[in-house]
């Protein structure tokens, strides 16, 4: 094979985020002020000449402060438990696209070592997904103070992963922010595209994929 290791997107690359949108919509209705401030502060955040700060969270709260005009302290603490915490409970009622598990099973049984990473904290909602205790690596993207698709996140992927980014090959369902960090980090990148959200250009993606059982042949047939 030409990899050793597979990592991965998790918000719309294993599961749809359709299934995510249903169940949040409630919340974001009730706290829509909060969440489009979250959304223009992340856009923010996505550039990449974006200024490192050493608390990727105060500056996120600092920047939402900013548009809501309210005291950083208190929208960093409603951040933490509307938006981070508030969403975990949700993805215990997602589920994932099909052949996820036995793709993944397939990998780890093939010798391949495993790594998530996203721009979301991520140990609950693996739990509440039943993915967790399936990868050698868990990485936020925020840990790194830089969002994808800047290289910060997928070169530290690629050293606490301990393979070679050339050996790495990285799934997404984000040209922009998936397939664009992952390029520039030196991997491999592989998007889904299925029906269940619009088809992008994908002529950057080294292989597009509808179903998870044509990931693990590519994979495994390389």
């Amino acid at each position: 094979m030409k990899f050793d290791g597979v990592a991965f997107d998790l918000d719309g690359t294993l599961y749809p985020n359709y299934r995510f949108y249903c169940r949040v919509i409630r919340l974001a209705l009730l706290e829509w002020r909060l969440f489009l401030a979250f959304n223009s502060a992340r856009k923010v955040l996505h550039a990449e000449n974006h200024p490192f700060h050493e608390d990727f969270y105060e500056l996120q709260a600092e920047l939402m402060a900013n548009i809501l005009k309210q005291k950083q302290r208190v929208v960093k603490e409603k951040t933490e438990r509307l938006i981070y915490r508030g969403w975990e409970p949700l993805f215990k009622q997602i589920a994932l696209y099909p052949f996820v598990h036995e793709t993944l099973n397939a990998f780890r049984d093939a010798g391949l070592k495993l790594g998530i990473l996203s721009d979301f904290p991520l140990p609950n909602k693996l739990r509440n997904l039943k993915l967790e205790g399936l990868w050698d690596a868990v990485l936020c993207s925020e840990e790194t103070g830089h969002l994808k698709p800047s290289r910060q996140p997928f070169l530290e992927l690629e050293r606490q992963l301990g393979v070679p980014a050339s050996r790495l090959l990285y799934v997404g369902n984000s040209v922009r922010y998936d397939v664009s960090g992952a390029k520039k980090a030196g991997m491999k990148a592989a998007l889904i595209n299925t029906w269940f959200k619009p088809k992008q250009h994908a002529s950057s993606a080294d292989f597009v994929f509808t179903d998870y059982r044509a990931l693990r042949e590519y994979v495994l047939r390389s």
